[in-house]
């Protein structure tokens, strides 16, 4: 960064950060609350769906399931450390919230969050069953790949390249769901299937935050974003509803 530049111009021209210690206040709260948010969701994704590995149907189903939980497990210890350096009780975190804990199945919260963590608001809504699951995991996983494609840019260095590590293994899940998925359908599950899309469709959609975010403007001068929630949320609709229509299945609104 030259001399005469100010830290918040070189942020904006797209400089990167990579040491807590030169890092200004603002930025490091929005910081720790954008990787909060992803730890979150990731512990309390692999919760929900760790409780649902024995309905899958057979060993290999099973396997890929646990599998899922155990890298959103180490993923999310990934972005934690990261945290450590700048003052979290990493040793403490994962075990003084409620992981588990999910609303009623008909609650309709938007895009609220846990009054006990940051998860997205998609993550306090309980699975019903092993096809609902897949259908949550497809589609909120073709979203978390939209997400970390975002967030593998950002301007703090070392969770730019955590993100980037992590993006191939999320991908890999989102896959899995997809195989999972066909499978299903093509043993007479997609009347099922597609009362699940129909459900889970709008509030993954609203993972993605208010298209007229007043946030934007100013996550994006940071360098901590830098593409629109509504052309996120479009692009996810999209890769989402390809996988949905070669299915048969149609994608909800």
């Amino acid at each position: 960064m030259a001399e005469d530049m100010s830290l918040a111009s070189y942020l904006a021209q797209g400089g990167k950060l990579t040491n807590p210690s030169n890092v200004p206040p603002r930025y490091r709260a929005e910081l720790l609350k954008l990787m909060a948010t992803f730890v979150d969701s990731e512990l309390a994704g692999a919760a929900g769906f760790a409780d649902i590995i024995n309905e899958g149907p057979g060993i290999k189903a099973r396997i890929a399931a646990a599998k899922i939980v155990l890298e959103k497990t180490a993923n999310a210890e990934k972005v934690l450390q990261i945290m450590g350096d700048f003052g979290a009780d990493t040793e403490a975190y994962a075990d003084h919230h409620p992981w588990t804990a999910r609303l009623e199945r008909d609650a309709d919260i938007g895009q609220s969050r846990s009054k006990h963590d940051m998860r997205l608001a998609v993550f306090n809504y309980p699975l019903e069953g092993w096809t609902d699951a897949v259908v949550m995991n497809l589609l909120m996983g073709r979203a978390v790949v939209v997400q970390l494609a975002e967030l593998s840019r950002v301007s703090y260095q070392p969770l730019a390249e955590a993100f980037r590590a992590i993006l191939p293994v999320e991908i890999r899940h989102a896959e899995l769901a997809g195989e999972g998925l066909t499978r299903l359908v093509s043993h007479g599950e997609g009347p099922q299937a597609q009362e699940a899309v129909e459900y889970w469709w709008p509030r993954v959609s609203a993972s993605f935050g208010a298209d007229d975010s007043q946030k934007f403007d100013g996550l994006a001068a940071m360098g901590l974003r830098h593409i629109a929630n509504a052309d996120l949320r479009g692009q996810w609709a999209k890769d989402a509803g390809a996988i949905l229509t070669q299915l048969d299945l149609k994608p909800g609104s």
